[in-house]
């Protein structure tokens, strides 16, 4: 009895052991056919979309204009390609003389002289002094007019053309509707400062559009200097446009400053076949330089697209 006690533990423990070594062998001498785990395969990564080469092209439309109102057009077309407050009144202030100019210039007859009287010779700020009794012709006045950008030359033309001051003002609001344009009122042919005399940056690029399209007008308005003869010497008038000098393919056109007005311009350029119109109204110094090359360089740019006009 005391071996039989003693014999039946080791005897479990072989038969434990025993199975223990028979499922491991199974496991080893597993059938051949057994099926493999599945490998996970990890999916492709999509192929990355291939670039569109534009990025140069790809610009902000918010051109940061320092500008209240602003606009730039496609001369060909006179379509409008970026605008800022485009609609808002704002004083035009010489700006002015671009009509005057263009009236005298359909008028035509631009060898026939005009004699100065004591009322033109009155109207002072930005002048060339002419004197009651003088005389010059029209075409030589356009010069004073659009590079000096004289008051006094303005207010003789002016008057020369319609008779009166009060007469021609009428005709240059008049000619501007007939050009299309709906939110303009001229007071004088020259910008002094006038609460009824006002305009907005859109209506001013038609007329700019109207005045390039003659001819004599982009000629005078492209000229960096001509020489002022009159009886009481020779002067050298220089145009106010400094664009002229700084932005390639600036071909014109017009300067603008009083203090209700601040900076005003209407400026021209072509290039590789574009042209293109900027204004750019109640602006600063430098902003009527670096507005106005902003907006000639995006419009070059654009010149000739269709879709919808940038900026507000």
């Amino acid at each position: 009895m005391r071996l039989r006690r003693l014999f039946t533990p080791i005897f479990a423990v072989f038969l434990a052991l025993s199975a223990s070594s028979e499922g491991a062998s199974k496991k080893k001498h597993a059938p051949a056919h057994q099926p493999k785990p599945v490998k996970k395969v990890a999916p492709k990564p999509a192929p990355e979309k291939p670039e569109s080469g534009d990025d140069d092209e790809d610009e902000d439309d918010d051109l940061s204009l320092a500008a209240r109102g602003a606009i730039v057009i496609d001369t060909l077309s006179g379509r409008p390609l970026y605008q800022k407050n485009a609609d808002g009144r704002f004083f035009p202030a010489s700006t002015t003389k671009i009509m005057t100019g263009l009236l005298v210039i359909e008028a035509g007859h631009l060898d026939e002289t005009v004699e100065i009287t004591m009322e033109d010779a009155r109207v002072g700020e930005s002048s060339l002094n002419i004197r009651p009794g003088e005389q010059f012709t029209r075409r030589q006045m356009l010069y004073g007019l659009l590079l000096k950008s004289a008051n006094d030359v303005a207010a003789a033309l002016g008057r020369d053309n319609g008779g009166s001051i009060e007469a021609f003002a009428q005709k240059m609001t008049q000619r501007a509707r007939e050009l299309g344009c709906t939110n303009t009122q001229f007071a004088n042919p020259h910008g002094l400062h006038n609460p009824g005399h006002y305009t907005t940056p859109r209506d001013l690029a038609i007329i700019a559009r109207a005045a390039m399209g003659q001819p004599m007008f982009r000629q005078i308005v492209g000229t960096k200097q001509a020489r002022w003869e009159a009886p009481s010497g020779s002067r050298l008038l220089t145009n106010h446009n400094r664009l002229l000098d700084r932005f390639s393919g600036c071909n014109g056109i017009k300067t603008g400053y009083t203090v209700p007005a601040q900076q005003v311009l209407a400026s021209s350029a072509y290039r590789d076949g574009k042209e293109a119109i900027a204004v750019v109204m109640h602006t600063d110094k430098p902003g009527i330089w670096e507005d106005s090359a902003k907006l000639l360089e995006f419009g070059l740019r654009h010149s000739g697209e269709s879709g919808p006009v940038a900026g507000k």
